[in-house]
């Protein structure tokens, strides 16, 4: 029998009441519950310059980029709750992407990214959900080569869609982000049994 899937979840946003942390942390809970490994991390604690060519020509990598790229390494699909700004992703999360799939030294571009899974959700106040933004995660990942699952959720009024013990006020709602990380448990499970 294989190992347990290792995942990495984290939201793309710093913010720190942000309803998309709280929402990854339930997906999150569903990966769990299916068998995984998972490390939930908060961006806002590997603080980068916005991605600069020039910077990293001359400085290399930035401290917390190494540190990223490794967490990155460590683990076998990505959990993203994806923040909607203006109909796009955060800068943050496509920051941290830029940062994670640079080339450095012997390590070729994308190492420490291409060939994992991910599963995405999205929470924002509009009535989409934060849909339209969790369009070009999905393109951006797929372009660098992460399988993303077929599966995701975006719930819209963001203000009203929690509980204040931080799980989602609609029961099926709730369910369907679990399911999310539990769907990407199993299919990660499966391509490293």
């Amino acid at each position: 029998m294989g190992r347990a899937a290792k995942i990495l979840a984290f939201a793309g946003s710093a913010r720190a009441g942000s309803f998309n942390k709280k929402l990854v942390a339930i997906a999150a809970e569903g990966a769990r519950e299916a068998g995984a490994e998972v490390t939930l991390i908060d961006l806002r604690d590997y603080e980068m310059p916005l991605y600069d060519g020039d910077l990293e020509a001359g400085d290399g990598l930035p401290e917390n980029a190494v540190r990223l790229r490794q967490i990155f390494g460590e683990h076998d699909g990505l959990l993203i709750a994806s923040p909607e700004y203006n109909s796009s992703i955060s800068p943050l999360l496509k920051n941290t992407i830029d940062w994670v799939s640079r080339p450095n030294g012997d390590d070729p571009a994308l190492k420490y990214i291409a060939g994992k899974t991910a599963g995405i959700v999205s929470v924002a106040p509009g009535a989409l959900g934060g849909l339209r933004g969790l369009v070009h995660v999905r393109q951006i990942l797929g372009n660098i080569q992460v399988t993303v699952i077929p599966n995701q959720l975006a719930v819209p009024s963001a203000a009203k869609a929690f509980n204040d013990d931080g799980s989602l006020a609609d029961e099926g709602q709730q369910k369907a982000a679990k399911a999310i990380g539990a769907a990407l448990a199993t299919v990660t499970g499966k391509i490293v049994a």
